[in-house]
């Protein structure tokens, strides 16, 4: 399985505008041309996180642990659309209160994209999509003992960093 590289997502500007659009492919070889995407943190009313697993044949970050949710706003898409569509997609999720934390600009080694971040609170079933390699709920523990050692993406540690590392 491979990400079809002739998907298009908008061009956006930091502020989430669109002004254009662009195929996966061309977002993603190292143009750097700033593309919206949402992430939605899962959390169960014991305080532990869901994360993903990234299967190998994914193009940015494979075999890592990464946010629940993570994907790409479509071409004529709202925010919003997106974040409902890839939560179904990837962990069946329909029954959840997505709450908008903040927007910021991440930029890898070979994409920048402008990151929507929400959160929940879900205690119901989690059904990872073939998309996905699995998934699990991890302690904040466990996730704090492994944020330096390569298990991670690199975004996620960023975002869980700014967003939940110094929270109690």
């Amino acid at each position: 399985m491979l990400d079809n590289q002739e998907e298009l997502f908008p061009i956006c500007d930091e502020e989430g505008r669109v002004v254009g659009k662009i195929s996966r492919g061309e977002a993603h070889c190292g143009t750097k041309i700033l593309h919206p995407v949402v992430h939605l943190h899962v959390f169960n009313s014991k305080g532990e996180l869901y994360l993903q697993h990234r299967p190998k044949w994914k193009d940015i970050q494979p075999d890592k642990w990464d946010t629940a949710c993570g994907g790409h706003v479509d071409y004529g898409e709202t925010v919003e659309e997106a974040l409902k569509r890839e939560v179904r997609e990837e962990l069946g999720m329909t029954d959840y209160e997505p709450k908008f934390l903040t927007r910021y600009v991440f930029e890898g080694p070979r994409e920048r994209e402008l990151v929507n971040v929400y959160t929940t609170i879900y205690d119901g079933e989690v059904c990872p999509s073939e998309e996905l390699d699995g998934g699990k709920f991890f302690s904040r523990q466990e996730i704090l003992d492994n944020l330096t050692t390569g298990l991670f993406t690199p975004n996620f540690v960023d975002e869980y960093q700014k967003l939940f590392a110094k929270k109690s």
